[in-house]
C-alpha cells in the first residue's frame, strides 16, 4: 500500500465521522422546526464571514491544539489521560505566579521564564497518575478525574487568597509576560488572537518529530501496544509511562499557558471547569491521536465552537446544538468499525458489480 492510500484510509473514519455529525445534526434541526441550511449558513459566516471570526478561531484552537496533543502522547502510551483539564488549569495558574511576581524583567526573559513554570505545573501535576500507574498499577482515569476536581479549587484558592485580597481575579499581567499581539489584532479587526498559535504548532511538530523519528517515541508506541512485550525487548515500562505521562501534563500545562498569558492575561475565579481539556480528548479522537490530524481536528472544533456563536441571532439556532454535533462527530468516531465495515461492504458490491 502506498503513502497516499494509507493516508487516504486515515482520513475515511474522521471525514466521514464529521459529515454523518452534521447530518445528523441537521435532521434533530428540522425536528426541532429550525432550518438547517439557515443554521449552517451562519455558522459558516460565523467563521469566515469577517477577520474578527478567523481569528477568534485560530485563537480558540490554539490551547486544542496543545491539549489534543497532550491526549495523544499519553493515548499512544495506552493511557486515557483525563486529567488534562485538571493539568492545563495548574499551568494557566503557574504562568500567571510568574508573570506577576516577576513583572519588571525582560520580556527575553519573563516570557520564556512564565511559560516554562506552565509547563512544569502541568509536567508535576501530571506526574502524580503517572508514577501511581507505573509503581503501584493505579487507575490512571480514576486519579485523573479527581485531581480535574482538585486543581479547581486549588486554582481558585490561590487566585482569592494568595494572589489577591479575596478579589475574584488577578490584576492584567505586564507587556513583558504577554502573548497578545497588536500586529496579529489589528490584522483581525481586534480579536484575541495571540502569539500562542506559533507555539502551539511548533509543539504540534516537535511531538511529530519525538513519535515518529526517536527511539523514545517508538518506546512510547511499543509500551502502548504491549507492555508485557516491551518489558522483555527490555524497555523500561514503567519509565516509558511517566514520561509519557508528564510530557503530557506538560503540553496540557502549556495549553493553560496560552489562555493565561493569551487570551485573558490574569487569572480568574472559575465556577467550574472551562472544558478545555475534556474537548481536548474529542480533538485527539477525531485527529486520529496524530500531530497533524489534531492541527485540523482543532481547527474543526474552533469553528464549531465560534460559529455557534452567530446562530442565535442570525438563524434563530440555539448554539447549543453545537455540542450536540461535537457529540455525534465524537460518536461517529468511537463507531469507526461500523464506518470501516460500511465503506468494505460498499466495496465489495461496486467490485461484484
Amino acid at each position: 500500500m502506498s503513502k497516499v492510500q494509507k493516508v487516504l484510509n486515515s482520513l475515511i473514519v474522521p471525514v466521514t465521522a464529521v459529515i454523518l455529525g452534521l447530518l445528523f445534526g441537521a435532521v434533530i434541526m428540522l425536528i426541532f422546526g429550525y432550518d438547517p441550511i439557515a443554521g449552517y449558513s451562519a455558522l459558516i459566516e460565523g467563521v469566515v464571514g469577517q477577520p474578527y471570526y478567523i481569528g477568534e478561531t485560530i485563537r480558540q484552537a490554539t490551547p486544542y491544539i496543545l491539549v489534543g496533543l497532550s491526549v495523544a502522547v499519553a493515548f499512544k502510551a495506552g493511557l486515557f489521560n483525563i486529567g488534562a483539564e485538571g493539568q492545563m488549569l495548574m499551568g494557566w495558574l503557574g504562568s500567571i505566579i510568574v508573570a506577576l511576581q516577576f513583572d519588571g524583567l525582560s520580556k527575553w526573559i519573563h516570557l520564556p521564564l512564565a511559560i516554562l513554570a506552565g509547563i512544569l505545573f502541568g509536567a508535576l501535576w501530571a506526574f502524580i497518575p503517572g508514577i501511581l500507574k507505573a509503581t503501584l498499577r493505579v487507575n490512571e482515569v480514576i486519579v485523573t478525574i479527581m485531581l480535574n476536581y482538585t486543581a479547581l479549587y486549588i486554582f481558585n484558592y490561590v487566585v482569592q487568597n494568595i494572589l489577591t485580597d479575596g478579589l475574584d481575579k488577578t490584576k492584567t499581567i505586564g507587556a513583558s509576560a504577554s502573548l497578545q499581539s497588536d500586529f496579529l489584532q489589528n490584522i483581525t479587526q481586534y480579536s484575541t488572537l495571540h502569539w500562542g498559535i506559533l507555539i502551539a504548532l511548533g509543539f504540534a511538530l516537535i511531538i511529530w518529530l519525538m513519535l515518529n523519528k526517536t527511539t523514545f517515541g517508538y518506546e512510547i508506541e511499543a509500551v502502548g501496544f504491549n507492555e508485557n512485550a516491551s518489558q522483555y525487548a527490555g524497555m523500561s515500562v514503567k519509565k516509558t509511562i511517566i514520561m509519557s505521562m508528564v510530557i503530557a501534563g506538560g503540553l496540557a500545562g502549556l495549553g493553560g499557558v496560552m489562555e493565561g498569558l493569551g487570551t485573558y492575561g490574569n487569572a480568574y475565579v472559575l465556577s467550574s471547569s472551562p472544558g478545555i481539556g475534556f474537548d481536548g480528548i474529542a480533538v485527539a479522537l477525531l485527529g486520529g491521536s496524530s500531530p497533524i490530524g489534531i492541527i485540523f481536528s482543532a481547527l474543526l472544533f474552533g469553528a464549531l465552537k465560534i460559529g455557534a456563536l452567530n446562530m442565535p441571532a442570525v438563524a434563530g439556532v440555539p448554539n447549543e446544538l453545537v455540542n450536540v454535533i461535537i457529540a455525534l462527530i465524537i460518536f461517529f468516531v468511537a463507531s469507526s468499525y461500523i464506518i470501516r465495515w460500511t465503506m468494505a461492504k460498499f466495496k465489495k458490491g461496486a467490485k461484484a458489480e
